[in-house]
């Protein structure tokens, strides 16, 4: 396949503290977020004097991509600045064709993957007929590369702890709620999300240490407590680990490729907190984004995708294909 840019698509987040509102808005929009909620969030992020660490982690990625690829590089978040249609139009200016994207996120839901499509179906609609066509990479939940980063982050996390040989492994992932989760894949075959979340904290697990035993947890929650989301909460189950008389616990952010303000505050704050009340020893292993080996999976990915045909990369079970079929994981009914 033959393309002339690499796009690197990201969440966005706010770069100062004027920027948090209005970035908080677009977020939120149509999404029925309480408005207690969306106050509490929008001073997680003023505790990091307003700025989310998500977009220098996206320049150091292309930078170490840069060496790495010949392609010019470009960057377009769906939230903040720069915005999808913007980098689009750079593009589509600098007479670029076909671009090949890499969205930020390893799994299949509406939040992780098809919003993301949609957004770029939409900044395509904006800018016209000579729009460049984006083809975006397959999900990588278990590519070898991805899975040994959070391995060796795991290894590394347990080893500070007092007993590590008696500590429990807490895997965590955004949670989202019941129905996109039940919906997540294809048409009439949803629960795509939860199963490669699972099939990730398996492999991690079983390669970090097979003899611990492990829970997928969850984390992050932000919609209306009329509707369910996944359960249960890492703090809720910090709670259950400590009632059992588990004395450690490594907790592994395998739903986030780097530290997003979910992971600093929602798991270095508030679970760290929740753990030290407890009693348990708490460490968190790190997210892969700053791990070599993950600009060498990216550059995997990319290859394979501009010479189709050859084996895929995978440790898992659960399928990956290079562009989802017609009402895949389809968006939630919005709400006032």
């Amino acid at each position: 396949m033959t393309y002339d840019a690499f796009l690197l698509v990201s969440f966005g987040g706010p770069e100062g503290p004027d920027d948090v509102a209005p970035f908080l808005a677009n977020v939120t929009r149509g999404r029925g977020v309480p408005p207690e909620r969306l106050a509490e969030v929008a001073e997680h992020y003023r505790h990091f004097g307003g700025v989310s660490p998500i977009n220098e982690q996206c320049r150091l990625l292309m930078a170490g991509l840069r060496d790495r690829i010949d392609l010019p590089i470009y960057w377009g978040n769906r939230n903040w600045r720069p915005y999808l249609v913007d980098a689009l139009r750079d593009m589509r200016d600098a007479g670029i064709h076909r671009v090949l994207a890499f969205v930020t996120s390893p799994y299949g839901s509406y939040s992780s993957c098809r919003q993301y499509l949609d957004d770029i179906a939409a900044a395509r609609a904006a800018l016209g007929e000579r729009a460049p066509e984006v083809d975006k990479l397959r999900h990588f939940h278990d590519h070898p590369l991805f899975i040994a980063a959070h391995v060796d982050a795991v290894k590394a996390a347990l080893a500070t702890l007092p007993d590590p040989a008696n500590a429990r492994l807490a895997f965590t992932a955004h949670s989202i709620p019941v129905s996109m989760a039940d919906t997540a894949g294809p048409v009439r075959n949803g629960g795509r999300y939860v199963a490669q979340l699972r099939e990730t904290a398996r492999l991690v697990a079983a390669a970090a240490a097979p003899d611990l035993p492990y829970e997928l947890v969850w984390q992050s929650r932000s919609g209306p407590p009329v509707i369910p989301w996944l359960e249960p909460d890492v703090n809720d189950h910090l709670a259950a680990l400590s009632a059992e008389g588990v004395t450690g616990v490594v907790v592994s952010p395998i739903g986030f490729i780097s530290d997003h303000i979910e992971v600093l505050w929602d798991l270095d704050h508030e679970a760290a907190e929740t753990a030290e009340k407890l009693g348990l020893a708490y460490a968190r292993a790190a997210t892969p984004t700053d791990d070599p080996r993950f600009i060498d999976m990216l550059v995997e990915l990319i290859e394979e995708r501009r010479s189709p045909g050859g084996d895929r990369a995978a440790l898992g079970e659960i399928p990956t294909w290079d562009r989802c079929a017609p009402g895949c994981c389809p968006a939630p009914p919005k709400r006032r």
